[in-house]
């Protein structure tokens, strides 16, 4: 496999916030969330579930419910306002100030014309949906209490709203409230204690599904405003709802963790009526269960264990597959460590601020940044000499004194570098490349004082994608790009120019690198199978051909975790470095590909084997699964390996709020 002298980092102490919300659109097959910090991530579940993009966060901005109309994403939040964001380039496209205070919940009809917001004054909002904006329509009959939830009929005449002890049912278009279903305390509640209805659901056939915090699941006749069947599922509170497109299964997420499931059909054999019956319990979480979507073929859950779970429903997914394996997202699928090689400093990226620290060394030299923006990317500089960073609305570039870790802000900056997707510097530390808008990429030359604008490269297929990777070949030649759409554009750096196009393959590149010698790009995409493409013959090589004849073992291709991060020894050029978050990888183009029946051994069982047995399992694949949490691997100047590990901690002892800690380099 080969020998490397290891920096072992595990004080890189990364933690996602909790889950706030989210919403499933099944014709794009997209899942949009929301964080208690205010970011929002977009998977996409035709992609094996990778994490597609990231809008971050901003202090002061609590997202608490979202809403798909076609691919356009709204939200609304407790500061009282309605969000649409721009998801070209990765920032909310505006705000809509709602004026009925603290927003609890947003929804819109099936047409798509239509948004309605529950506000704590007792007002629904209509909005009207228009090609750029949204705008006012009128307030819906005002309550005495806040409105905690809402839902449509698919019908879009009228709407049902969850609020304090009671359901109110509006006809959509005169504003008039129609019935009232007051919802029971339950046996030995206090009667001075209010039941919230924290989540409904309004099906076709005018039945109302609701989730309160008795703990109950309550089906009601939306039509004569009677309560036909109560199902008591927890002690403490039903948080979320979420019904499956046919309406044939309903799923409800509990302040205990557990996610119930209900299934419309017969209670007893050979009876033709159907019923909401309770049929399944999933306990995948250890607290709060604040967010459910329901899919074609399983149940997404999130809440304040930070954790996204996709839950197959095995009724709906052929068993012992890939697909009816339980997933718990690992997150995240980008990279949040940057490597200075030469200067032996790291670059920790956090949601508010950075974190430089030198190797071998065990405090750190000190936070960059506290503003209100979260950060969107950042990047070192190999000589360890400039730091930059972006958020939506601002840039910053920093010179570093390696000697005392000194930090001098530049302040002239090139005008057309107002904020970035993602950043990388040449091996050189001579220039600066910067995304932005419509897939393009800013060059800056970096000098003493100051940067100057050099140019704006621009692929010529015209995508409005964001690009989300970047590479700068060693020999600063080529600059690579990779886009949402799916695109990888390599630029010639002495013509400034495009150069080639990669052809485009299905799945989202998530890992992208140039070989220093032989000038071939390799790829990694989400679905995890490897492309290796001549820069000089502009053409896949013969071993990635020869890699997607034969194809990758069964073993590779059914992990649930992306490579993040590709590079190469430069002590033996036939080695291809990779990992994900559990597994460090080597493959050795020298060596055979593993055939479909050749056990994938762990490089330290492999070297308890007996040597005639080491042989025969021989192949090009290298892997060493002996870490917790990858988070960056990358090779310094002296050719030793670092690697950053998110240390081990106990997810739960972070709440309410998160507990530093730090383990220092070994």
């Amino acid at each position: 496999m080969g020998e490397f002298k290891v920096h072992r980092v595990r004080f890189f102490d990364y933690m996602p916030t909790a889950i706030r919300a989210m919403a499933f659109n099944s014709r794009t097959e997209r899942l949009a969330l929301a964080r208690a910090d205010g970011a929002l991530e977009i998977f996409n579940f035709a992609d094996n579930y990778f994490q597609e993009k990231v809008i971050p966060g901003q202090d002061g901005r609590a997202v608490e419910a979202l809403c798909w109309v076609g691919q356009r994403l709204f939200s609304a939040g407790l500061n009282g306002e309605i969000t649409e964001y721009d998801l070209e380039n990765l920032r909310p496209r505006y705000t809509v100030e709602a004026y009925g205070g603290p927003i609890w919940t947003i929804s819109s009809n099936s047409q798509g014309t239509l948004l309605a917001v529950g506000c704590e004054d007792g007002t629904v909002k209509m909005f009207e949906i228009l090609e750029e904006r949204i705008q006012f329509q009128r307030n819906l009959d005002r309550q005495k209490g806040r409105i905690i939830s809402l839902s449509w009929h698919p019908s879009g005449t009228l709407i049902a709203a969850g609020m304090m002890d009671m359901i109110r049912i509006f006809d959509a278009e005169t504003g008039r409230a129609t019935h009232r279903l007051l919802v029971e305390r339950g046996v030995g509640a206090s009667k001075s204690k209010e039941v919230v209805v924290w989540s409904i659901v309004f099906l076709s056939d005018h039945t109302i599904v609701s989730g309160d915090s008795a703990g109950k699941v309550q089906i009601w006749d939306g039509v004569t405003g009677t309560l036909v069947r109560t199902q008591l599922v927890t002690k403490w509170d039903v948080l979320a709802l979420s019904v499956s497109n046919d309406e044939s299964s309903l799923v409800a997420g509990t302040s205990e963790g557990t996610v119930v499931q209900f299934q419309f059909i017969s209670s007893t054999v050979g009876q033709q009526d159907k019923e909401w019956v309770r049929t399944r319990t999933f306990k995948n979480h250890s607290h709060d269960v604040r967010a459910l979507a329901h899919t074609e073929t399983a149940v997404v859950s999130g809440g304040m264990d930070t954790q996204l779970v996709v839950r197959p429903l095995l009724d709906k997914v052929e068993k012992n597959t890939q697909e009816s394996a339980l997933r718990k997202m690992t997150l995240p699928h980008r990279s949040l460590v940057c490597c200075a090689k030469k200067a032996g400093l790291l670059l920790f990226q956090f949601p508010d601020h950075l974190e430089l620290w030198r190797l071998g060394e065990s405090d750190g030299h000190g936070e960059v940044l506290k503003q209100k923006d979260h950060i969107c990317c950042s990047a070192l500089s190999p000589c360890g000499g400039w730091l930059a960073y972006s958020t939506v609305t601002s840039f910053r570039l920093y010179r570093l004194q390696n000697n005392n870790i000194s930090i001098t802000k530049v302040s002239k900056l090139p005008k057309d570098l107002r904020s970035a997707h993602q950043l990388c510097f040449s091996p050189d530390s001579s220039k600066l490349f910067a995304s932005s808008s419509h897939s393009s990429v800013i060059v800056v030359a970096l000098n003493q004082p100051e940067c100057k604008y050099l140019h704006t490269l621009k692929p010529k297929s015209g995508s409005r994608q964001p690009v989300h990777l970047l590479f700068a070949s060693e020999d600063g030649k080529w600059l690579a790009t990779a886009n949402t759409d799916c695109e990888i554009h390599v630029y010639n750096l002495d013509k400034l120019k495009l150069h080639c196009t990669v052809p485009v393959y299905s799945s989202c590149p998530t890992a992208i690198a140039i070989h220093p010698t032989t000038s071939n790009l390799v790829a990694v995409h989400a679905d995890q199978q490897i492309f290796e493409f001549s820069l000089v013959q502009k053409e896949y090589t013969e071993w990635s051909r020869k890699l997607q004849k034969q194809g990758l073992h069964s073993l590779w291709l059914e992990r649930d975790t992306p490579i993040t991060h590709v590079a190469f020894n430069p002590q033996n050029p036939a080695h291809i470095i990779l990992h994900d978050t559990f597994m460090f990888c080597i493959i050795d183009q020298s060596l055979p590909l593993p055939e479909a029946k050749t056990p994938f051994y762990n490089q330290m069982t492999l070297r308890s084997l007996p040597e005639p047995q080491r042989i025969i399992h021989s192949h090009a694949f290298k892997i060493c699964k002996n870490f917790q949490h990858l988070m960056c691997v990358s090779l310094l100047e002296d050719h030793s390996l670092v690697v950053v590990e998110r240390p081990l901690l106990n997810i739960m002892s972070q709440l309410p709020a998160p507990v530093r800690q730090k383990k220092f380099a070994t």
